[in-house]
């Protein structure tokens, strides 16, 4: 069985559900959206757990995929397999990044990624609630954002703020304010419990178009290459029959974790990593993997006093802390986040203070498992091996650490359970921590990163074309050439926007 489309996108996550939706306004062009998991068109259908914005999805619509932080660690990584991906089962928080990082991706031979090129994007996709007449902001958008008022916080979220500002941090109301920094409410993209995904913001509206075909619980084994030309993909449905799907135009949204194996299983990428599985090389691009950037965290766990609410069922997340680190060069390269919860249900009270690195050094690596459809990539971090992540992780979890001793936080804490005071908080022992106990934030991105053709990493262009292969578009996480100072969502989604509008509107670009 074969079907043609002109446009294929493969992932229904956060930024191949923003093209599907901005790529079908152009009714002249035949749009399929493929996703591995399942679909829930309905809203009335929507399982709690994809509802539930006041906790992450971990294991109901999760691929099972394991990540390695550090040596000799193997932890779980939760990414969303359902329509909607992991926009559908995160923690739906609504942040941008720095406009230096995205500055920091045009010098590096991007310029249409220019904080001033990436803003309408960003001001595109949002209802801002609260801030939706700012310059930095938009009021119409499909996703849209609220920031907890001081009257919804949780005990331990309204005293990490009253502890922020006893520690001399100031106040920020908006963490989106491209030149702010300060603790404040976090912004998120739900309204009470519902996470807004983009299968809610953007594939609802769209569902009625006739162009625009969603294929759920498809799994795409491969690429199909002719003459140096991607013509569509070869799939498998889940009682496993294969089949083809062809278009003038492939795009690859699987995210930071599945589009490097889908370029690899099809012959694109470093060619003896390939070699070693028996594929055939048909475009050698180192890059492929490589370059895999993220967010480190480590956090104070607190047991909490007597009396002290501690509800699993609140929302794990409201607040947050952006600052810089004595001495850098990178603004807000540091976060604090207060969690509500911490433990399983039915163990004592506890909640926790997560030290992040938002500014990364350091890279890791995507490894192909094996030619199998179905593996699992091997993933290594490395995280805290390069001495400046290091170091500047260290500060913020002293930092993190002030804060669960200084009221009015401090008076809900019966003890610190991690780290052990016996060991002591020296910056050698928090070293020791750091390099062996940092984990994600789960934001992995920059696997296939886009960059000119000279860039030996590079696997794409600005435009998400890939180099050497016509007819294959990369557009999600992994081609961004470094994370951005916040959770990556946002910025998936607006990559989604800009290749979806350059799609609707420039079709020429992508030989459409």
């Amino acid at each position: 069985m074969m079907q043609r489309f002109d446009v294929l996108i493969v992932g229904a996550g956060s930024s191949g559900s923003a093209i599907a939706a901005r790529v079908s306004e152009n009714t002249g062009l035949t749009v399929c959206l493929v996703e591995a998991g399942p679909d829930y068109p309905r809203l009335e259908e929507l399982p709690w757990d994809l509802v539930n914005s006041h906790d992450n999805s971990y294991r109901d619509h999760d691929w099972g995929f394991t990540y390695e932080p550090t040596a000799g660690r193997s932890v779980a990584f939760p990414r969303g397999r359902v329509v909607g991906g992991s926009s559908a089962v995160n923690t739906t928080i609504a942040l941008r990044g720095m406009p230096e990082d995205y500055d920091e991706w045009a010098a590096a031979g991007n310029p249409e990624w220019s904080w001033t090129g990436v803003l309408p994007a960003f001001c595109r996709l949002e209802r801002d609630l609260d801030f939706g007449d700012a310059d930095w902001h938009g009021d119409a958008g499909p996703i849209t954002i609220r920031r907890y008022p001081r009257d919804e916080l949780t005990a331990p979220q309204a005293a990490f703020l009253d502890a922020a500002d006893t520690l001399g941090y100031p106040y920020c109301a908006d963490a989106n304010e491209p030149w702010g920094y300060g603790a404040g409410p976090h912004p998120m993209n739900k309204l009470g419990r519902l996470r807004i995904s983009c299968a809610i913001g953007y594939l609802a509206p769209a569902r009625l178009r006739p162009n625009l075909t969603i294929r759920a619980d498809t799994h795409v084994n491969r690429l199909v290459i002719r003459d140096g030309r991607c013509t569509g993909v070869e799939i498998a449905d889940v009682a496993g029959e294969v089949s083809v799907l062809e278009a003038r135009l492939v795009v690859l949204a699987a995210g930071a974790l599945q589009t490097p194996p889908v370029l690899m299983r099809s012959g694109i990428g470093p060619g003896g990593q390939l070699a070693a599985h028996g594929i055939d090389v048909i475009s050698p691009l180192p890059g492929v993997g490589a370059n895999l950037c993220d967010h480190p965290a480590l956090s104070v766990v607190c047991h909490a006093r007597k009396g002290v609410d501690i509800d699993h069922d609140a929302p794990i997340i409201q607040t947050i802390l952006r600052y810089t680190a004595d001495g850098s060069d990178k603004r807000n390269d540091l976060q604090i986040e207060q969690i509500s919860f911490a433990g399983r249900r039915g163990s004592p009270p506890s909640f926790a203070i997560a030290a992040v690195l938002e500014y990364q050094y350091g890279r890791g690596e995507l490894l192909l498992a094996s030619a199998d459809p179905r593996a699992a990539p091997i993933v290594r971090n490395r995280f805290c091996e390069d001495p400046r992540d290091l170091s500047r992780l260290v500060a913020c979890y002293k930092d993190t650490l002030a804060f669960a001793a200084v009221s009015p936080l401090a008076d809900l804490v019966e003890a610190v359970t991690f780290p052990d005071a016996a060991r002591g908080h020296d910056d050698a022992t928090l070293e020791t921590l750091c390099r062996n106990l940092a984990a994600s934030g789960y934001h992995p991105c920059g696997t296939a990163k886009m960059g000119p053709r000279e860039d030996a990493l590079a696997v794409v262009d600005q435009y998400g074309r890939c180099h050497g292969m016509d007819g294959l578009v990369v557009a999600d996480a992994s081609i961004m050439p470094s994370v951005p100072r916040a959770n990556t969502n946002l910025t998936c989604i607006m990559i989604g926007e800009k290749v979806g509008e350059w799609l609707r509107t420039r079709p020429a670009l992508y030989g459409l």
